[in-house]
C-alpha cells in the first residue's frame, strides 16, 4: 500500500506566472482541486481550489461577470499559493499519507522523487479508491464484524466457519483501538456465501466471540447486535 502504487501520475500543474482563471480553468479540465506551481521546471508552492474560492470570494458579490473575469485574469497564482507545501515521497505508506493530509488538513498534496522532480498527486480521491478497491467493497459479499479475544487462534476460528460455509475471504481488518482491554475489533468481509446458510454462521461465529454487525453488500442487509458498539472504521 505504498503511495506511489495508488497516486494519480498525469500531474497538471500550473507556472507560477499563471492568472488564477488560468488555474481555475486548469482544475476544471483535469478534475483535481490542487496544483503543483511550478518554477523553471521546480516546485515552488501548491495552490488549491480552496485559495482559488477565497481569494476571489470578498469581491465577487459586488462585481458584474465582466469585472470579475478581468479580476480573475489579473490575480497571479503566485499571489494567492501556499509557498511551502507539504510533500509526500513514493514510498510512504497510504495510511502515513493519510496522516500527514489530516494533520495539515490538506486534501491532498504533491508527491516528489529523490530529485525533487513532481512524480504524482494524491489526494482524497486515491486514498477513498484505495480503501475501497483493498477492502474489496466493489465484490459486492458480506461483511460480519466481530469483537474476539486478543489470542491467537482467535480469527482462525471464525475464519474455519467461512471456510465450511464455502465462503471466499476478501479482506480482514483489525484492530485493538476502541476495544476493550483483552480484545480486538475484526472485520471480515467475504463472498460466495448461501444466503440462506448465514443465521447457522452468525449462530456458530456466537460461540467464538462477540458478533458486532453483520452487513450484506448485494441486497442491502444489515443486522446490528451491539447497539452501544462504537467502531473506528
Amino acid at each position: 500500500m505504498l503511495v506511489k502504487y495508488w497516486m494519480r501520475k498525469d500531474v497538471p500543474t500550473i507556472d507560477v506566472n499563471a492568472s488564477m482563471q488560468d488555474a481555475m480553468v486548469c482544475m476544471k479540465e483535469h478534475k483535481v482541486a490542487l496544483l503543483p506551481v511550478m518554477q523553471k521546471n521546480q516546485l515552488i508552492g501548491v495552490v488549491t481550489d480552496r485559495d482559488l474560492k477565497r481569494a476571489s470570494a470578498s469581491d465577487a458579490t459586488s462585481l458584474d461577470i465582466h469585472e470579475l473575469i478581468y479580476l480573475l485574469s489579473r490575480i497571479k497564482v503566485s499571489d494567492i499559493m501556499s509557498r511551502k507545501p507539504v510533500t509526500l515521497a513514493p514510498d510512504l505508506t497510504l495510511e502515513e499519507a493519510a496522516s500527514i493530509l489530516l494533520k495539515n488538513n490538506f486534501s491532498g498534496a504533491p508527491v516528489i522523487n529523490g530529485d525533487g522532480k513532481v512524480i504524482g498527486l494524491i489526494s482524497n480521491h486515491e486514498l477513498f479508491q484505495a480503501l475501497i478497491s483493498l477492502s474489496g467493497l466493489e465484490q459486492r459479499g458480506v461483511q460480519f464484524a466481530f469483537q474476539l479475544e486478543d489470542r491467537p487462534g482467535a480469527i482462525g476460528e471464525v475464519l474455519e466457519i467461512i471456510r465450511v460455509h464455502c465462503g471466499r475471504l476478501v479482506s480482514i481488518l483489525t484492530s485493538c483501538e476502541r476495544a476493550p482491554a483483552g480484545y480486538r475489533h475484526v472485520y471480515i468481509r467475504a463472498h460466495s456465501i448461501e444466503r440462506s446458510q448465514v443465521p447457522a454462521m452468525l449462530a456458530e461465529m456466537r460461540e467464538k466471540g462477540t458478533v458486532l454487525y453483520f452487513v450484506d453488500h448485494r441486497d442491502n442487509t444489515r443486522q446490528e447486535f451491539i447497539e452501544s458498539f462504537a467502531s473506528p472504521l
